[in-house]
């Protein structure tokens, strides 16, 4: 039997009059980790925290409210029931207000994904419909959600037997692009650079299977703390070379790089890939370039 968490949120999807009682759990998990903790290297001891108010020291943590700071040092207090009392219909029901082709939406704005299911027997067939109109009108539904303390824009798009429901980021919790990219040029690249790179993009194109990457920084980390639990010393090579910039002071010749990427092989049939006309074109030109030369000698 397969052991499943406790929902992340039960609720109702509504979708006009139409209400399906479903259940919400989290799609992914966290990967495996390194935690590492603060040690006092005299005595080998662990370093902790204690909650302390100046002028009072250490204090009781059923003491502890929720403040916040609407002037320096003035705080309005706030009880877990009396923020637990704010009332909002999206902390029970999901309406979707909007359905949008899922292209539409940036990627950007995705945050994470929650498993959709029916929470009963009775709510499956409504369910099972709403899922299949999703996948045939090749479309997402999109609503609000109070979830932990907050209301999220969410997306449901059916997913296998289920649905996936996605959180996603408001525009103000976004950086506009243009903020970061406004100093790139705009100039069109070299047409057999792009053939190259091309080929290259081709080559190196495959199905994606998740399972085909993992933490290399993780793995790594354990051999270095199995090697300090034997006693043992590592070299840690300098990646940097003697202090290089990394972003590389190097010249470096891009068509040959390109080339030398994508192999013989496969350069050969870039070379292919250039329309005939282009060839001819230039063909043209240095005849007319030849002939116009001859005239004016």
């Amino acid at each position: 039997m397969i052991m499943v968490a406790r929902p992340y949120w039960k609720g109702q999807i509504r979708l006009a009059l139409v209400s399906i009682p479903v259940e919400i759990y989290s799609a992914t998990r966290s990967g495996a980790t390194i935690a590492f903790n603060q040690i006092h290297e005299p005595s080998g001891k662990r370093i902790k925290y204690e909650k302390i108010v100046p002028g009072i020291g250490p204090i009781d943590l059923d003491d502890i409210v929720k403040g916040f700071e609407y002037a320096k040092g003035e705080y309005v207090l706030l009880d877990e029931k009396e923020i637990e009392g704010v009332k909002l219909e999206s902390k029970k029901t999901l309406e979707l207000t909007q359905f949008v082709d899922a292209h539409d939406i940036d990627m950007i704005y995705f945050e994470k994904p929650y498993y959709v299911v029916p929470a009963d027997d009775l709510a499956e067939e409504a369910f099972i419909v709403l899922r299949e109109a999703l996948r045939r009108s090749r479309k997402v539904g999109l609503g609000q959600l109070a979830m932990r303390g907050r209301e999220y824009v969410v997306s449901i798009k059916a997913c296998g037997r289920g649905m996936v429901m996605e959180t996603l980021r408001y525009a103000d919790e976004v950086n506009k692009a243009a903020r970061y990219f406004h100093e790139i040029g705009d100039g069109e690249p070299d047409d057999e650079l792009l053939d190259l790179a091309t080929t290259l993009i081709d080559k190196k194109t495959g199905k994606f299977h998740a399972s085909d990457f993992h933490d290399r920084y993780v793995d790594a980390l354990k051999e270095l703390i199995e090697h300090k639990k034997k006693g043992k010393t590592l070299n840690i090579d300098s990646d940097d070379e003697g202090g290089a910039d990394p972003r590389g002071n190097n010249v470096v010749d891009l068509m040959a790089a390109l080339k030398k990427s994508i192999g013989p092989a496969s350069k050969a049939k870039a070379t292919a890939k250039k329309p005939a006309g282009k060839v001819a074109a230039k063909s043209d030109a240095k005849s007319a370039g030849k002939t116009s030369a001859k005239k004016r000698a």
